[in-house]
């Protein structure tokens, strides 16, 4: 029973980050700035990293039992400033498609955290923790980065319309 239980919860995870790859990838082909196209394909890259790797998880607890050690030594780097450069901020519009994937992504983003997040308290193996753990850590990065890109691009808007207050 334990074993359909993990399974069910790694079919969750792959859902949850095959539709977060479709997303960006339909992102990266609507927008129409290249810098903005890379951005959402990087984010797509990204999910599909970790569709593999939930995929080689799930063979492994349905033919073995248990997870494979997971390869999480290293998050990737954060990218933030070499990424969120001021063409990208340009090129997005606070107002347009592009402003408004972001906004959606913090929500899948945001869901995917707490899953992980989630399963890694959970967890009775050590090296399904590390696993969940791992992913959190990565999605969290996820979040800070469009987080950061949210605030900048609201900031922007406000700026560019004098919708200050004080």
């Amino acid at each position: 029973m334990a074993q359909q239980q993990t399974l069910k919860i790694l079919k969750s995870a792959l859902l949850l980050e095959i539709r977060g790859n479709a997303f960006y990838a339909k992102a990266a082909q609507s927008a129409q700035h290249d810098a903005v196209k890379d951005f959402f394909k990087m984010m797509a890259d990204e999910e599909k990293q970790h569709i593999d790797m939930l995929t080689a998880q799930y063979k492994a607890v349905q033919e073995n039992g248990a997870f494979m050690p997971p390869d999480v030594d290293n998050l990737p780097p954060d990218v933030t400033d070499a990424v969120l450069t001021a063409d990208l901020k340009d090129r997005i519009h606070a107002a347009g498609f592009e402003a408004a994937a972001i906004s959606a992504a913090m929500g899948m983003e945001k869901e995917a955290v707490r899953l992980y997040s989630k399963r890694a308290q959970e967890a009775d193996d050590p090296q399904e923790r590390a696993l969940y753990e791992w992913l959190s850590q990565w999605e969290r990065n996820h979040l800070a980065f469009l987080s950061k890109m949210d605030r900048d691009l609201t900031e922007s808007i406000w700026n560019d319309n004098s919708f200050w207050p004080f």
